[in-house]
């Protein structure tokens, strides 16, 4: 596939913007639609981008003949539905994570996007930040082995708000959306599937109605083990703290930094094209797209994660 790809984005959000900016750093791509909540802050997000034509409705986009792919940064609530939707438009697609919050749902997108036989990847950005990708390679080259995974993933959110200070229209999930990550990623860096997985919670936030602190435990088949911990309720640093912990040293990963156990910075400008996991992320979708195969973070290959946290989730009711 030679020709420019033509891209809708829904969800012109905090996230949907770290999107376009990724995007303008990406040959042979045009994003020729946006859809969001509300027309007018929609547009004025549009006019910034260049982007021509702006709706209300993912389904006007879909109609567009001229849409070869989209790109969904959308309530978590909205994502299978979503990709479900433009998968029987026979269009590309590139989901944000989670996946889906429910088994069910995960598994009907995999077997549409099977079915379609378009490229269809879901946004774990973890696999494509630099710092991550920097471990990966260590650990295929037989240097690096991971004992044990200590992860820190803490925000401040007792009210509906985004990153950027504005109100949430949704309510965001430590289960669903921000332990997917770390599921995933854990699998992903060990090499070997999860076998065994254990998590309690904190109490139910009276207004939100989703426990605001949860602990997680797991272990791959080949040993490994993984320790999460996740807050709504943390006042202070903010973000995903990684601690890798092998055979021949130890990592510390935050977002596309990397350290040393003894806070030695480690140069990871070399790892990729760009330091920018979201504009690696969306290089991975439009390449699979022009090469016609099947990107890191395919639907299929993240599936094995929301079983995963279905088990989990089960457990927590019970």
């Amino acid at each position: 596939m030679s020709k420019t790809i033509k891209v809708a984005l829904a969800g012109a959000g905090a996230f949907g913007i770290k999107h376009l900016d990724g995007i303008k750093n990406i040959d042979g791509v045009e994003v020729v639609s946006l859809i969001g909540r509300e027309f007018d802050k929609t547009k004025e997000v549009a006019d910034k981008y260049g982007i021509g034509h702006v709706t209300t409705d993912l389904a006007d986009s879909l109609a567009l003949s001229e849409v070869d792919a989209v790109i969904l940064c959308t309530p978590t609530q909205m994502h299978a539905s979503q990709s479900i939707a433009c998968l029987k438009a026979v269009k590309h697609v590139q989901v944000e994570i989670p996946l889906a919050d429910s088994w069910k749902d995960a598994e009907e997108v995999v077997r549409l996007a099977k079915a379609a036989g378009k490229v269809a990847m879901c946004g774990h950005t973890r696999r494509f930040n630099p710092s991550h990708q920097w471990v990966n390679h260590k650990i295929k080259a037989g240097e690096f082995n991971i004992q044990q995974m200590d992860v820190q993933t803490y925000f401040f959110r007792r009210t509906n708000m985004n990153a950027l200070g504005q109100a949430r229209s949704w309510t965001d999930h430590l289960l669903w959306h921000h332990a997917a990550h770390t599921v995933d990623l854990f699998a992903y860096q060990a090499g070997s599937p999860i076998v065994k997985a254990n998590a309690v919670q904190g109490p139910i936030h009276p207004i939100l109605g989703i426990a605001m602190d949860m602990s997680i435990q797991l272990q791959a088949a080949n040993g490994a083990i993984c320790t999460l911990s996740l807050s709504f309720n943390n006042d202070g640093p903010l973000g995903t703290y990684f601690r890798y912990i092998g055979d021949t040293g130890t990592y510390l990963a935050r977002y596309d930094d990397l350290f040393s156990g003894k806070e030695e910075q480690i140069d990871v400008s070399k790892v990729a094209v760009s330091m920018n996991g979201i504009e690696l992320q969306d290089r991975e979708f439009f390449a699979a797209i022009k090469e016609g195969r099947e990107p890191n973070a395919s639907v299929s290959q993240v599936l094995p994660c929301y079983k995963v946290l279905h088990n989990l989730e089960q457990q927590l009711s019970s």
